[in-house]
């Protein structure tokens, strides 16, 4: 579930127009295999979860970026962990206090985006960005893929995709990844302190069953949204399956949009759809 090794450009839906239309966006400089995603205080927060030596021309490294979207300018502003490269930074969220929250599995190895072994143990961790600290928050899951944060900001939601996993050796090319239906494919709940720097309390909250949770977000009124194969699970607060949208491709990842936030499009492996109904986003400002 990856771009092809080397392939800059990202897909952008123009929602301005009816219908709305499909096109290549490169930024500048580009962001290799952007991951994740989401806004905040007039930014595109990305997860680059590519790392070549001569990308379009430059070095890039796994880590976070932002995007200017008034003047498509991209900025890095983490590519590593006291020198070392992280893996992958697939998910992230933008706390309200500024702290970004990231996952960083071995996928990006796994799908030949990087050419570095992993260096670093799957972890997810909090990047400060008005200090500079990155901070490790849990290493206990074993490919922390989804993350996301409850409207109240108490409770973190991370999904554990170590379902879907492949070798790793410094002496061999990228090896790919296959599916174990006995591996996790579990999100988890934890509580966020109160004063939002550290995870306590790790309980299991859904078990996906048909393919590993990637993608993860929570609406408005507490519902968990994951992406779980060909489709996307509705949860309620307790972990409950509520409703499931189904569709013909494996969905990735997907956003709430429009004014009232109630219509939501999801976007994966071979396909991208939209979904209108009363489930509204939270608004990230």
């Amino acid at each position: 579930l990856a771009p092809p090794p080397g392939y800059l450009p990202q897909l952008v839906v123009d929602l301005n127009q009816d219908p709305p239309t499909l096109s290549e966006y490169l930024s500048d400089p580009p962001v290799y295999a952007p991951n994740g995603g989401t806004f905040h205080n007039g930014l595109i927060y990305w997860g680059a979860s590519g790392g070549n030596n001569s990308i379009g021309g430059t070095e890039q490294r796994v880590g976070l970026r932002t995007l200017n979207p008034s003047t498509n300018k991209s900025t890095t502003i983490l590519n590593n962990y006291f020198g070392y490269y992280f893996n992958t930074v697939d998910d992230l969220f933008v706390h309200p206090n500024g702290d970004i929250w990231f996952t960083d599995p071995y996928y990006s190895w796994f799908n030949a985006l990087t050419d570095t072994p992993p260096q670093l143990p799957a972890a997810t961790y909090r990047f400060r960005p008005r200090t500079g600290a990155v901070t490790l928050v849990d290493d206990t899951l074993i490919q922390p893929n989804g993350i996301a944060l409850a409207p109240n900001t108490r409770t973190v939601y991370i999904s554990d995709t170590g379902a879907v996993a492949g070798p790793i050796s410094p002496f061999l090319p990228p090896q790919g990844s296959s599916f174990n239906a006995t591996g996790k494919r579990t999100v988890y709940a934890f509580d966020l302190s109160d004063d939002a720097t550290y995870l306590t309390n790790k309980r299991a909250f859904y078990l996906s069953p048909d393919w590993a949770p990637d993608g993860l977000k929570v609406a408005r009124n507490g519902y968990v949204v994951a992406g779980t194969g060909k489709g996307v699970d509705v949860l309620s607060a307790s972990g409950e399956l509520l409703v499931r949208v189904q569709t013909n491709y494996t969905v990735q990842n997907f956003a709430w949009v429009g004014e009232e936030l109630r219509e939501f499009w999801l976007m994966g492996q071979g396909g991208i759809s939209r979904v209108r109904w009363g489930l509204q986003g939270q608004e990230l400002v």
